[in-house]
């Protein structure tokens, strides 16, 4: 399972809404709505999920 980087919910790869790449890692998400707001600022994201660890 993997973690939707938008909403934080945990999202089957192989069923997953929608996925992307970004910088050599893949991403998986549970809508194509939190897929676009990760492609039109992806580092916000990236931090968030940083700063939670």
């Amino acid at each position: 399972m993997a973690i939707d980087p938008v909403c934080g919910m945990e999202v089957d790869e192989e069923q997953a809404a929608a996925q992307y790449e970004y910088k050599g890692k893949q991403y998986y998400f549970c809508a194509v709505g939190c897929k676009d707001k990760f492609v039109q600022d992806p580092g916000k994201f990236l931090k968030e999920e940083k700063q939670e660890r």
